[in-house]
Parts: structure tokens; sequence; C-alpha cells
């Protein structure tokens, strides 16, 4: 019987010599970071709801759902015809357009801390400008930024990252403040003893979208309250979470309201772009006024070539639309406790240390016991991201593969509402085969 690699090589012999090819012109031979694997990555050619295809033909459940983008799964009907028709239409303008309008309204009903916002081509330019709005609005040099929190790649995002940060100035992290996650006491002796804090910024539900969380509610409330004290912006990175950990993202699902709020991925349907909302007074820095001295000397300069495009404010405006009037989060949440619930009896049934945590639509696998209640995990994050990096973790992602299951990163399934009873079952079935293998080999 091969092992899961040889099972893997056997497998995909397409993705394998466009690999040998891609090293040739890309860094790694990818474009993404997170696609980077070995022996090669996979390559695929489309997508359709659920499901998508690699170059050898082999057909896979995707979790990994555009790195968090396609909650309306591939390819879906609406966005496809609302591109088309914008396409022919024009890409790019270099105006002002019904769509943009169209689009902002579509967020502000979701997002009701959103009293204006400001578009942007990904999340990494939209908590960098979140970040520079609170300064300038406050005056002061500082962010608060949570330890392994994930708010893109520039430099400001890279301080406290669990990543190597090679070619930053160690002076650009001057101004950045880290802190343990999910430690409100830590946060609390930063604003003390420290009055040049702007602002605060974190992923609302713990590092890489809950992959690494902590009491969400209680956590959330305390940092609301402690940065209104010393008049800190709050900022929620909701790239990921927003409409996604329900309609309204994180801030509504818990009721806290974040002075401004970062959202990409779903926010443009599954295309290119991204956005900065919240209080008006601080968006407004970004406005003119008429005034020589304020336009030229204290406005918060913002350009950019594709901010708002047609193509994603016209995909972005009619999925937000359809989140905001169909039941579109709660089939995806349905779905996912299917398989959150399937994965945890599975862990039991085949005695194998592990468990599935998460909320909404997002899951995380972790191959060790856990006594939490699976929505938020109590695991010491040290444990977790020992156990992610582990041998055991990367024969788990190949070995679904193998099975014609995709996920997100290492650990993660995200879930979208075109997942049905028998896509999750179909998961299931791949997933027990696959710990069947692991345990073949002395993985679990």
């Amino acid at each position: 019987m091969p092992s899961i690699l040889e099972d893997y090589i056997a497998k995909h012999p397409g993705s394998a010599q466009r690999y040998n090819e891609s090293t040739k012109v890309f860094p790694g031979g990818v474009t993404h970071d997170s696609r980077y694997a070995q022996p090669f990555p996979l390559f695929m050619t489309h997508g359709e709801g659920p499901l998508k295809w690699d170059v050898d033909g082999s057909e896979y459940v995707d979790y990994v759902s555009g790195h968090g983008a396609l909650i309306l799964g591939h390819s879906h009907p609406a966005i496809a015809e609302a591109v088309s028709k914008q396409i022919l239409r024009g890409t790019h303008l270099g105006a002002s357009t019904d769509e943009e309008m169209r689009w902002a309204k579509a967020i502000k009903a979701l997002f009701p801390s959103v009293e204006k916002l400001r578009f942007h081509s990904s999340g990494t330019e939209a908590t960098l400008m979140a970040m520079r709005l609170a300064r300038a609005y406050t005056g002061r040099n500082k962010i608060i930024k949570l330890q392994d929190h994930f708010h893109g790649w520039h430099d400001y995002a890279m301080a406290g990252s669990d990543r190597s940060a090679p070619g930053i100035p160690t002076e650009s992290w001057a101004s950045m403040v880290i802190v343990p996650s999910g430690d409100l006491s830590a946060v609390e002796d930063a604003l003390n003893g420290d009055n040049d804090i702007a602002g605060l910024i974190l992923e609302p539900t713990g590092a890489h979208f809950g992959q690494l969380p902590f009491d969400v509610p209680n956590y959330l409330k305390g940092l609301r309250e402690l940065t209104a004290q010393h008049d800190v912006v709050l900022i929620f990175d909701e790239v990921v979470t927003g409409f996604r950990a329900s309609p309204g993202g994180t801030q509504v699902r818990y009721g806290i309201t974040p002075d401004l709020t970062t959202l990409a991925k779903i926010v443009a349907g599954g295309l290119p772009g991204g956005a900065v909302g919240g209080k008006a007074e601080i968006i407004d820095m970004i406005a003119q006024r008429g005034d020589p001295s304020w336009d030229n000397t204290h406005r918060v300069y913002h350009p950019g070539t594709f901010n708002a495009n047609p193509l994603s404010a016209a995909a972005g405006a009619v999925a937000l639309e359809m989140i905001a009037s169909q039941p579109i989060n709660h089939q995806a949440d349905e779905m996912a406790v299917r398989l959150k619930t399937g994965i945890n009896e599975l862990f039991g049934k085949m005695e194998v240390a592990g468990h599935a945590h998460g909320i909404a639509s997002m899951i995380h696998v972790v191959l060790a016991d856990c006594d939490c209640d699976r929505e938020i995990c109590t695991m010491p994050h040290f444990k977790i991201s020992e156990t992610i990096a582990s041998a055991a973790t990367t024969g788990m992602k190949r070995g679904l593969q193998n099975l014609g299951v995709d996920i997100m990163g290492r650990d993660c399934f995200l879930v979208s509402a075109t997942h049905k009873e028998q896509e999750i079952d179909r998961t299931l079935e791949a997933f027990q085969n696959t710990l069947t293998a692991m345990r073949a080999e002395g993985l679990v």
C-alpha cells in the first residue's frame, strides 16, 4: 500500500510538471505564500459551487473558498452575471460610479458601525489605512497589535508576527506595541504606561481567524471599555470574519462596536477589493475641505488606481445584497455544524487525539485533545501552534487532497453556502479514511 506522500505524487503528475515550470518564473513556484507545498502544490483549472478541479481532472470538495472570499461558492450565477454585464460597460471608467455607491450602501446595511467608508484593493491596504487614520485622528503615533494576529504584509502589520520579516527597518516597529493575545491586563498596562497610543488593531475572533482563539465575547467587551477610557481607536480587522462570523461580522455577532473596521475577501464578492469603514469623523480625515492648510498638511492622502473598480463593485454589491436578503450565512453555518460535529465524532469513534472547533462557517482542526466547548478552543496557543506545525497535520492535509478534499492552509475548513449534506458527508468519509491512512503510517 503506498504512503500518503507516494499516493499524492502518483495522483497529481500534472501539478508536479507545472510546479517544475513555475519555479522558473515565480519565487518558490507560487504566487501566494500559503499555496506553497512540498513536493509540489496543486494546480487548479476551474470551480463551480462547492467543487473545483485540478489539472489532472480530479474533483475536490473545496474548503479553501478562495482564501475565505467565496461564501457564495465558485462561479455563482448571480456574481457571474453581474461581472459579465459590467465588463461590457467598462472595467475602469476613471470616475465615480453608481456601482460604488450601491456597494457602499450594501456594506452599511450590514455593518451599523460603518458611518462612512473608503474602498481599497486588498486587506493589506485596508489595515495600513486604518492604522494611519487612527494616528492622524488622535495625533498619536503608536498602535497596539496582538501577538501573531495577521493584518497583511505591510511593515507595521508584520510586527509581532509569527513569520519572518527581513527587509523591514527596525525603526518601523518602534511605533508598534505588541501584547499577548487575549490578555486584557497586558492591554491595560500598555495603555496606562504610554500616552502615545493611537489605536489597537486585532482579529476579533483570535489570530488567524480563530485558529488561536480567546474568550471572544468577554475579551472584546473589555477591549472596548479600555480603549474608550483612553480615547484610543479600536480597529476590528474583519477581512476574514466580515460577512462570515455573521452577516455583520464578529462585531454584530457579539454586539461590540469598534471605531474602525477593515474588510476584504467576501466584501468584493470574490473579486479583489477592500474597505475601511467606521466613525464618520475618523474616515473624514481623508476628506478635502477646500481649506489649503487642511487639504495640503493635515488631510490623509489616499489615491489608488483600482479603488472601487466597477467589476469589484458590481460583484460586491450583488454578494452583500444576497447575504442581507437570503439565508446565506444560515446555510453555511448549518453545514459547518454538521461537518464539525462529524469530525469530532470521528475522532472519538476512531480513538484518535484531536478535535474541531470554531464559530459560524470557520472550522479549525487540532490533532490534540481538548475539553473546550468546540466553539472557542481553550487549548494554550503554543500547543495549537506546535500541533499545526507537525508532520501529522501535513499528512492530514495531503491525505484529504488524495481523497478529493482541499482545505485552507493545513487545518481549516471554510464552508460556503453552496456546501450541502452530500459534500459534507463525502468530506467526513474522506476524513475517516485519511485518519486510517495516518494511523497506518504512525502519524496518529
